[in-house]
């Protein structure tokens, strides 16, 4: 299909425009269009494969026009089927008319849901009364459909646009027998368009939501400090991953990666729930950092809805001598990566306990490292080193060998090229990454 979403189903092979399907036909063109719209929630690859199975079986022309979640009508798609394949029009796409209220014309009741029709040019013969008759008449004039077929795209709770097919022979005129087939169509083509909006919804309820806690982070002498967040490519999968830093009372720094575990907008609001607690538990209690991971988890338990979820709280402080000194406890989470100057690394793999939600069957512990002068600490969450093709241990080899590559960049490079060499290409999760680097040993930041 020339224009159209890579991979388009390739068009069913027909007889001829226009020729009048049998009963098995019809059940089976219905259950092809079906498991086309199930099988994804991208709105546009989705209608282009539904065209791609009604042209050229049922018309030679296919034009859908969509209403917007603010009212506005958009031509949005027309598909020309001939002897080269399926061409898309976008010459004839674009914006349309408002819908008028009380227009008698097809596509105008259509838009409204109020009933199904036949057309012709012949309907649009006579002096318009609306913008959208302007816009029908062009499009029979240009397309040279001699008979039509129109019918409204309904969800469950408002109309959402209207389908319309047209033959430019005249050998087989539609009939009012073929509405009820395009009705059917025009039913499934609905349901997907209504669900594939509950995701975007959903998306952008949940990426909002996150990208507004996630924190300013704070500024350090000699110390850079940045974060990356990527949400998930699906909307299902948006999820509960985040970072924070801040500064405590007694001059320490707190840093913070985790992850709900889950997806959707449930696991946005927990992690939102985890964030505000364990900010408020390490602010106010001196204590060490597997005492605040347990005391989180008991709170969890009793006063959130979260089920499970990983986390590393770690205190970042220089000591007496000048050294930066990382106290940490994990519980259940993928270990942070040190990478030193010169291209060693190693994963801070000690204090890593049961991830919260569970009871602990030993005390969780606090382990503590000297961090070499001018490394880089990277925390990060599973979406970037679990992958369904290859084993853990894989993904986390291929996140130190990257990080090791890229120690001599200046942070911002390190992180923005960290996420895209490492995250696996079938990830389907979201990926949090906080990343530091320490002064060189004489104080100075290194870039």
């Amino acid at each position: 299909m020339t224009d159209a979403v890579a991979d388009p189903v390739r068009p069913i092979p027909s007889q001829g425009v226009g020729r009048v399907l049998s009963e098995l036909e019809r059940l089976a063109l219905l259950a092809d269009t079906t498991a086309q719209l199930i099988s994804n929630n991208d709105v546009d690859e989705a209608l282009h494969r539904v065209v791609a199975l009604v042209l050229p079986r049922l018309a030679d022309w296919a034009v859908i026009d969509l209403i917007t979640d603010s009212g506005d009508v958009s031509r949005y798609l027309v598909v020309h089927a001939d002897t080269e394949g399926l061409t898309v029009r976008a010459d004839l796409q674009g914006p349309m008319p408002p819908v008028s209220d009380a227009s008698p014309m097809p596509l105008s009741r259509a838009l409204r849901g109020v009933a199904s029709n036949l057309a012709g040019p012949q309907t649009y013969e006579a002096e318009p009364d609306s913008g959208i008759a302007v816009e029908q008449r062009k499009l029979f004039r240009v397309t040279g459909i001699k008979t039509a077929v129109i019918a409204p795209i309904r969800g469950p709770w408002e109309v959402l646009g209207a389908i319309t097919l047209g033959r430019s022979d005249d050998g087989v005129a539609f009939t009012t027998h073929d509405l009820a087939l395009l009705e059917d169509i025009a039913r499934r083509i609905g349901l997907a368009l209504e669900n594939a909006r509950h995701y975007q919804r959903q998306r952008q309820v949940a990426e909002t939501m996150q990208r507004y806690l996630l924190p300013q982070l704070p500024r350090l002498p000699g110390v850079g400090m940045t974060a990356r967040y990527l949400s998930a490519p699906d909307a299902s999968y948006v999820g509960g991953d985040w970072y924070d830093a801040f500064h405590l009372p007694g001059g320490d720094t707190a840093l913070v990666i985790g992850d709900v575990v889950g997806h959707d907008l449930e696991a946005a609001a927990g992690m939102a729930q985890l964030r505000n607690m364990i900010r408020a538990f390490t602010w106010s209690q001196d204590r060490p950092t597997h005492g605040i991971v347990d005391h989180l988890n008991e709170a969890m338990m009793q006063i959130t809805d979260v089920r499970m979820a990983t986390v590393i709280l770690a205190r970042l402080a220089v000591d007496a001598a000048g050294a930066w000194q990382l106290r940490w406890s994990s519980a259940g989470h993928p270990p942070p990566l040190l990478v030193g100057r010169d291209g060693l690394t190693r994963y801070l793999t000690e204090a890593n306990g049961l991830l919260l939600g569970m009871p602990s069957p030993r005390p969780r512990s606090e382990a503590r490292v000297t961090l070499p002068a001018a490394s880089t600490l990277v925390f990060y969450t599973d979406g970037l080193i679990e992958s369904r093709r290859q084993p853990l241990d894989e993904g986390m080899e291929n996140l130190r060998r990257h990080a090791a590559s890229l120690a001599h960049r200046d942070l911002d490079s390190f992180a923005d090229q960290l996420l895209h060499r490492a995250r696996p290409h079938d990830n389907d999760d979201d990926v949090a990454l906080l990343a530091i680097r320490l002064p060189d040993a004489t104080g100075g930041r290194v870039s």
